[in-house]
């Protein structure tokens, strides 16, 4: 991370419901952007775009207060949705396309609309970091999520417990598929989430999938899904990090809030339903990489072999190989048909400790395997010969 200055406009569109308790703490978060040396970014460097939705209490007047110390340029939009678009979808995709309409004024078709949340707090260097992960290539950046720590921590140690077993899997299972499926526009280290407290994209981007998704929920994931769709890439940084509020009141009813909320009165309920035992990890990163690579290669078709291990009868692998389908909504047809791809139950906090330990001795003995071949990616064909039934990669004669 060497930028210090950015070369393309940029706007952080934020969404705001009857935020007064908190959206001055964001704003003065972004007022604090530091470059990757420690030097406060210059005057102007980005724009803030804070879209007031439907609120009831004083977020406007706090925003306009703080537009008299803001070392950004600050417009405030205070709209009233219509009942259909009043979610955190409709508010984010709003906030989103007002920013894009002030980017297109400047004629700036490669700015970067980044958007975040009105109770998360950006980083010091998230700015910086998030402009800077926009090499040749790519399209959007996905920021790192963290839990502001006294929240956190107040919700008890069981749940701090929990918490620190899913982010240790979640990051091995990334690991896992960075090795087994890797891309270049998105090396190692990563992340798989997307959340729209820390993601951006550039308006041409933007335009050209017709912007954000119009969700209630998930608008966030459902923008990743619409660029991949599009043959757009996205980086994954673990360096342009935001730090999220862990209220249970949040402002999207089945949202993150409800779900901590779930969590925190049973410890042990079942994490989401994409973690899965790690075996199960291995076959299914295993699967995409190879399917990624004969895609690309246009060579799907060229033997339907691969379609046993997936669980898919011939006439749907050949309808797949002869398909023109990008190679995201291709692996979405792979798991819904293939029958030996469907999730199974979803683990519990109480699994992850022996799956977590499944999981680094696979990284490990995968890694013997990169080392003694070569520096480069690990051998895709070669681990389609393991058995599905077991964790073991095979080792070079």
């Amino acid at each position: 991370m060497r930028v210090t200055s950015f070369p393309i406009p940029a706007i952080v569109a934020i969404p705001a419901h009857d935020e007064e308790e908190r959206i001055g703490a964001a704003l003065a978060a972004l007022a604090m952007q530091r470059d990757a040396a420690g030097a406060p970014l210059p005057a102007g460097s980005f724009s803030v775009l804070v879209l007031a939705n439907n609120c009831r209490d004083a977020t406007v007047a706090v925003a306009r207060a703080f537009a008299d110390v803001a070392p950004f340029p600050l417009h405030i939009v205070d709209c009233q949705l219509p009942p259909a678009e009043a979610h955190a979808g409709g508010a984010r995709r709003a906030a989103m396309d007002r920013a894009a309409d002030l980017l297109a004024a400047e004629d700036a078709q490669d700015g970067i609309i980044v958007t975040t949340d009105a109770d998360s707090h950006a980083q010091p260097t998230f700015m910086a970091a998030t402009l800077a992960a926009f090499v040749p290539g790519v399209d959007a950046v996905a920021g790192y999520i963290e839990a502001h720590a006294g929240e956190y921590l107040a919700l008890g140690a069981g749940f701090l417990r929990r918490g620190r077993l899913e982010d240790r899997y979640l990051a091995r299972v990334a690991e896992l598929y960075a090795l087994l499926d890797p891309r270049r526009h998105d090396p190692w280290p990563n992340h798989r989430v997307h959340s729209g407290a820390a993601l951006a994209v550039r308006l041409s981007a933007y335009r050209a999938i017709g912007g954000l998704p119009m969700r209630p929920l998930g608008e966030d994931s459902a923008l990743a899904e619409a660029l991949e769709d599009a043959g757009r890439h996205i980086r994954h940084s673990l360096e342009a990090v935001v730090t999220t509020s862990c209220r249970f009141d949040s402002r999207a009813p089945g949202g993150a809030g409800d779900t901590m909320r779930a969590r925190h009165e049973d410890l042990d309920a079942p994490c989401d339903g994409d973690l899965e035992p790690a075996d199960r990890l291995f076959r299914r990163a295993r699967a995409r990489g190879l399917l990624r690579r004969l895609h690309a290669a246009g060579r799907l078709g060229d033997d339907l072999g691969w379609r046993r291990r997936l669980g898919l009868s011939r006439d749907a692998a050949a309808a797949l190989a002869a398909s023109d389908l990008p190679f995201s909504r291709l692996w979405r047809r792979v798991e819904a048909e293939g029958t030996a791809l469907a999730l199974g139950t979803p683990l519990r906090p109480s699994d992850l400790p022996r799956e977590i330990d499944a999981v680094e001795r696979l990284l490990a003995r995968l890694d013997g395997l990169r080392s003694r071949r070569s520096t480069g990616p690990i051998d895709i064909q070669a681990l389609a010969e393991t058995r599905p039934g077991a964790i073991a990669v095979p080792m070079p004669r």
